[in-house]
């Protein structure tokens, strides 16, 4: 006896979303990861140093590598997510500069003082720099992932006749 299963196609979209967001992801944790290179907000220390702080180095190999991690996740996530909504340019750019402002705020405000024993939630030239760097993350992961779904040619919701 077979048993067919009906899959809605928003719900077989998410493979594929997932695997455009993770691609988005990369792109925009590159070019958070320059802005993180180049900025030193605190003492002349670069911020992809301070990411490698949450696993106790210093080293700016090991920010790029944990800073790529999150990335990747990160990407992946507003795939699974955002990918049914983030089709076309101007919805993806929006909820891009939106996620990456969630995550600064998880991350930069929260998680990783609260893992250095800094004070969380505490606004100053690190978070305000941490800022600019998410919302080039949210920028180039939406522009990303509305540009890999128009060259798929996947449609953006609508029907035709």
């Amino acid at each position: 006896m077979t048993t067919a299963t009906h899959v809605s196609p928003k719900t077989a979209a998410i493979p594929v979303h997932a695997v455009w967001g993770a691609a988005a992801g990369l792109v925009g944790g590159v070019g958070m990861g320059i802005w993180m290179s180049v900025s030193r907000p605190v003492m002349d220390t670069a911020m992809i140093t301070m990411v490698a702080g949450l696993l106790g180095s210093t080293n700016a190999f090991a920010g790029w590598l944990i800073h790529l991690s999150i990335a990747l996740f990160a990407g992946t996530t507003f795939g699974i997510v955002f990918g049914h909504l983030a089709q076309r340019l101007a919805p993806a750019v929006v909820l891009g500069l939106v996620y990456g402002a969630v995550w600064w705020t998880l991350g930069s405000l929260w998680i990783m003082p609260a893992n250095m024993s800094m004070p969380v939630f505490d606004w100053n030239d690190v978070t305000a720099s941490s800022l600019g760097a998410h919302l080039v993350f949210g920028l180039l992961a939406g522009l990303t992932f509305a540009t890999i779904a128009r060259s798929a040619g996947e449609p953006t919701g609508q029907t035709s006749g």
